[in-house]
C-alpha cells in the first residue's frame, strides 16, 4: 500500500498543451516526455457496493501491461488528492484474488452475495504523456496530461487533465509547482477523480 499525493488540474477549453514549448517547466524536466494509452475499466456490483464503501477497483491496460488497482476514497482539498492505493502488475486481464484481498476489498471477496455480482461499470480511455520532474529541494514529481473521455455504455464525458503526482519530497513544493502551472497555464483546480466522473455519469443512467 502506499499513500498517493497528486494534485490534479482541469484544462480550461480544448486547445492542447505542447509540453515541449513550455520553457518555464523546462528546467525541471529529466527527460523528454513519455506517450501511451491507458485504457482501464472500473468494476462495481449493480448496487455499487464497493463505491458505497469508498472503494474503486479498476483494471488497467498500459500498451500491452495489465495492472489491478484499488484506490480508496481519501481526501480531496484544492485540488490535493490524498489516498491509499494498492496496485499489482497482472500476467492476464483476470484479477488476482490473492492480492485483493490484501487490500480493504476483502470482505466484499469472502461475501458470495456480493463479489459474484462484480461487473464493469465504466471505462476510461485516454492518451498520457508524462514528465518526470525534479524541483529545487530535490522533490519529485510525475507531471502527466491526458486527454480521452471516460464513458458508460450510454454516456460520455471528455478528460481533458494535468495531474502532478507527488513521488518524492515536499507537498508544499508539490502545491508551489500546482500554483506556478495555474499561473502559466490555462487550468484550474480540479477535485473530481477520474473514477467520481464515471461514477457520476453510472448515476445518471440508473
Amino acid at each position: 500500500m502506499i499513500l498517493e499525493q497528486e494534485i490534479k488540474l482541469q484544462i480550461i477549453g480544448d486547445a492542447v498543451i505542447d509540453l515541449t514549448k513550455l520553457d518555464w517547466l523546462k528546467q525541471y524536466c529529466q527527460s523528454e516526455p513519455k506517450k501511451q494509452r491507458l485504457v482501464s475499466t472500473y468494476f462495481d456490483t449493480p448496487e455499487l457496493s464497493l463505491i458505497n464503501q469508498g472503494v474503486g477497483l479498476r483494471l488497467r491496460n498500459e500498451n500491452g501491461r495489465w495492472l489491478q488497482t484499488v484506490k480508496c476514497s481519501g481526501q480531496v482539498k484544492n485540488g490535493l488528492h490524498q489516498r491509499e492505493e494498492w496496485e499489482h502488475v497482472l500476467t492476464s486481464d483476470q484479477f488476482d484474488l490473492i492480492q485483493l484481498k490484501q487490500t480493504p476489498l476483502v470482505e466484499m471477496i469472502e461475501d458470495p452475495a456480493i463479489w459474484p455480482t462484480l461487473k464493469p461499470v465504466f471505462t476510461t480511455d485516454f492518451e498520457r504523456q508524462t514528465l518526470q520532474l525534479t524541483l529545487s529541494d530535490k522533490t519529485e514529481v510525475e507531471l502527466a496530461y491526458d486527454r480521452g473521455e471516460v464513458h458508460t455504455d450510454n454516456l460520455a464525458e471528455a478528460i481533458h487533465e494535468i495531474e502532478l503526482e507527488l513521488k518524492q519530497g515536499s507537498v508544499e513544493t508539490l502545491k508551489l509547482l500546482a500554483e506556478q502551472c495555474v499561473k502559466q497555464l490555462s487550468v484550474e483546480y480540479h477535485d473530481e477523480s477520474k473514477a467520481h466522473r464515471g461514477y457520476r455519469l453510472v448515476q445518471q443512467t440508473q
